[in-house]
């Protein structure tokens, strides 16, 4: 797919995926959802990415919804039981499905699906002159991109829905303070900062072991009881104490010198959630 909507430049294994859409604040359309799915898929496939980053191009990182349309925007008309997909939650599915880590580079507002885009995310940073809102009972209509069931996760029932309730918005410091971001940076650092993390994680780590915690720390989050966890993580040591990783990481730890791994997660990623699949939408 060729990209319009978004930017993808990839260096140094690192995957920058920049909303690109300045004169609109980058708002969100359909176009922009199906191009991040793509995006995604193209980072899956290159073993030479190891982690992603998302970011916003101009001064905003994402303002919600391209809302231009007018107030029919969210009008799908009589579609009986034919349910038209949110465009911002296909999206959100398929960065929790990405099998290499996601950083956020929020670069300034982030209102709307800008910030529910961001939850599926596994580490978001923010420039000091951030905002976010969600303001979706202001519109007129409901959370969405999966966010009533990531937010609360994230953040706890109680700031989920005062933030959801009133739609307000809110500072970076109150998002650091909630636990939405994990650091607040001043804008000129923020992507430097990213990628610091995503080179911390490429310098010292094996890429199966990462890509396998990514899904043991977001599938669990769902788990029924404990014995699901100690399933999956028994299933994955099991494998992993096998192979080439694990020896090379603990001889170089032994030698005290740099690991080097060479198994890639294109390859060599195992299944250890073989009952797991993703629900049909219905």
């Amino acid at each position: 797919m060729e990209f319009h909507t978004i930017r993808l430049e990839i260096a140094d294994g690192i995957a920058v995926i920049t909303l690109h859409r300045p004169d609109k604040l980058n708002a969100f359309t359909r176009q922009m959802s199906a191009e991040i799915v793509a995006a995604f898929a193209r980072t899956d496939a290159d073993d030479g990415v190891k982690v992603v980053i998302v970011t916003g191009s101009g001064r905003a990182f994402c303002a919600g919804a391209d809302l231009s349309g007018g107030g029919a925007r969210f009008d799908y008309g009589d579609f009986g039981d034919d349910v038209p997909r949110d465009g911002g939650g296909v999206a959100t599915l398929r960065i929790f499905d990405s099998v290499k880590p996601v950083i956020a580079a929020i670069n300034g507002a982030a209102v709307g699906v800008g910030t529910t885009i961001t939850l599926p995310m596994d580490i978001r940073l923010a420039s000091e002159d951030a905002r976010f809102a969600m303001p979706f009972s202001r519109r007129g209509v409901i959370p969405e991109s999966c966010s009533s069931w990531f937010l609360p996760r994230l953040v706890g029932v109680q700031r989920s829905l005062e933030w959801l309730y009133t739609g307000r918005m809110f500072s970076a410091g109150e998002a650091l303070e909630a636990g939405l971001v994990s650091a607040v940076h001043p804008r000129d650092r923020l992507l430097d900062e990213a990628r610091a993390i995503a080179a911390e994680i490429i310098d010292n780590t094996a890429p199966v072991s990462v890509a396998l915690t990514r899904q043991l720390i977001w599938r669990m989050l769902g788990a029924a009881h404990p014995m699901e966890a100690h399933i999956a993580e028994s299933r994955g040591m099991a494998v992993q104490g096998g192979s080439s990783d694990a020896h090379e990481g603990i001889t170089s730890f032994l030698e005290k010198r740099p690991a080097k791994f060479v198994r890639t997660v294109e390859a060599d990623l195992p299944a250890i959630f073989p009952h797991w699949r993703e629900p049909e939408f219905r």
